[in-house]
Formats: structure tokens, sequence, C-alpha cells
């Protein structure tokens, strides 16, 4: 239950965070010279705010990830459609392990030459 919780958390703080960093002004580079409105109606106030949130939220992202990690159950994990279909696929050709996949051959030996 904790873990749907946190997923769904990090969900929502990802896309939000991708919202804050798309709205955030380059600091350098050539975008930041054509811009002018650096000094209309406090943009350095409104940058403070954005960077301020983006920082929590790449936090939040990470302790969520933590507390994720830390909560699931041990041992259980879902198989994809992918998985299951390779191993029907593994079962059907006969070859249920990598030495079966996989054909042998002898090495012969060296022979001692004759003095």
């Amino acid at each position: 239950m904790l873990y749907s919780i946190c997923i769904g958390l990090i969900l929502v703080a990802s896309v939000i965070l991708i919202l804050a960093i798309l709205v955030q002004n380059p600091k350098s580079g050539m975008a930041a010279n054509f811009g002018a409105a650096n000094s209309v109606m406090g943009v350095r106030e409104s940058a403070n705010i954005l960077e301020k949130t983006t920082w929590t939220l790449a936090t939040l992202v990470v302790v969520l990830s933590l507390i994720a990690t830390i909560s699931m159950k041990d041992g259980v994990t879902v198989e994809s459609s992918l998985q299951k279909d390779a191993a029907a696929l593994m079962e059907k050709a006969g070859a249920n392990t990598a030495a079966d996949a996989m054909p042998q051959t002898e090495i012969p030996a060296e022979e001692t030459p004759a003095n």
C-alpha cells in the first residue's frame, strides 16, 4: 500500500518538477542575451521561487524513491508479458537451461610428439 502511494507521489512530483524546470529562464547562453525582461516586475524573485521549488521537488523524488524501495515486499516481482512469452518459447524449443540451448563439443586431446 505504501509502495503504491509513493509511486503515485513520485509521478506527480516528477511532472511538477518537469514543468518547474521548463518555466525557468536560462541564466546563460545564447537565449539569455535575447531576453530583456529580467528587470521587469520582479523576475528575480520568481526565479528564486522556481529554483527553490526545483530543489525541493528533486529532493522529494529521491526521498520517496528510497521509501518506496524500502517498503517493497521482498521477492515479489511482476513478470512481464515479454518474459512470459520468452519462457513459453524456451519451453517449446525444449531448451530450459543455458546448457541445453548451447551445443557442447569435445575438445580433442593434444598428441605428444615422438622424439
